[in-house]
């Protein structure tokens, strides 16, 4: 499916993607600017984002592209992009937490879990929170949190989050993708009354470099094989696009997408105890010491279904 672009449906928005210098994260952002949107790109490589960077305006004719530098493994280049956003920016209008890691085999991390449960989940925690006050800057905003099917195979033990009892790089990557919507869930119910919505999303199955990671010599050919039955980056960026500009989904928050269409997530995703009490966890890992209470505002319940 390829997103219908409007020359000037985003015209005066700012959008913020992260992980936009290959794949979906890619397609996303230059589709944004197509439709007439200020994008700010991150990524962790200068080179490859000023390179990413010209193609987007060169692809788009928008100048109103630029970026920021960040790797999503180390929380305090994380704390330094949302520093330097809100010291660039008054408002943000669509933040596309898109950036993900799959990591075949264990790394350690300072912050006490592993590397994939980090750069997924703590990462955009962190940074969501960080600009939260900036994104209520905006009129209406949008959160869209990039999840994956593979979340339904996820679980939680919060004894374990690192994997230190048997890693295997499946399962911590359903973890993560889990974890994105608990978050999603629970950042809902925290604005409760809001113009800010929050949705998660599964992209479908993308051959990108999220899977040629810490594969070895076997990486590129494991891309290649998954490119052979799976989506484009174009069809995978679908759903991101669609949640950050349809006037479809305006209001509609709380929901995971799949195919522009909200769809069941797992029953465990829809726990309130256990996002609650990863949120606690999250905000103890980061070092976050103030994040969404929504004391000032009417709940919001969490419902399985559509």
């Amino acid at each position: 499916m390829n997103p219908i672009i409007s020359r000037n449906q985003m015209v005066g928005k700012v959008c913020l993607v992260t992980g936009a210098t290959s794949g979906i994260g890619k397609v996303t952002a230059t589709t944004l600017a197509a439709q007439g949107a200020e994008v700010i790109i991150t990524g962790r490589n200068r080179e490859k984002t000023e390179v990413t960077l010209r193609q987007i305006k060169s692809q788009t004719g928008n100048e109103a592209i630029h970026y920021l530098l960040a790797d999503f493994s180390d929380l305090g280049q994380v704390r330094e992009l949302a520093s330097n956003y809100k010291n660039r920016y008054s408002c943000l209008d669509v933040l596309v937490n898109n950036a993900g890691s799959f990591f075949n085999s264990r790394r350690e991390t300072q912050y006490g879990v592993e590397m994939t449960f980090l750069v997924n989940h703590l990462a955009p925690f962190l940074l969501t929170n960080l600009l939260l006050e900036t994104i209520q800057e905006s009129e209406t905003a949008r959160i869209i949190n990039v999840s994956s099917d593979a979340h339904s195979y996820g679980s939680m033990d919060f004894d374990d989050l690192g994997f230190k009892r048997g890693y295997v790089g499946m399962k911590a990557y359903a973890r993560s993708k889990l974890a994105n919507i608990l978050f999603t869930n629970e950042t809902v119910r925290r604005l409760g009354v809001s113009s800010v919505t929050v949705n998660a999303l599964h992209p479908g199955h993308v051959a990108t470099d999220i899977w040629s990671t810490d594969f070895s010599f076997i990486g590129p050919a494991l891309k290649r094989v998954m490119g052979l039955f799976a989506l484009s980056p174009e069809e995978g960026a679908d759903n991101s696009i669609y949640l950050a500009s349809s006037p479809d989904v305006a209001g509609v928050t709380g929901k995971y997408f799949v195919k522009r269409e909200p769809a069941q997530s797992s029953p465990l995703s829809y726990d309130e105890e256990i996002a609650q009490r990863l949120w606690g966890i999250s905000e103890d890992l980061t070092s976050l010491t103030q994040t969404i209470s929504g004391a000032d505002q009417q709940p919001t319940s969490m419902q399985p279904g559509v």
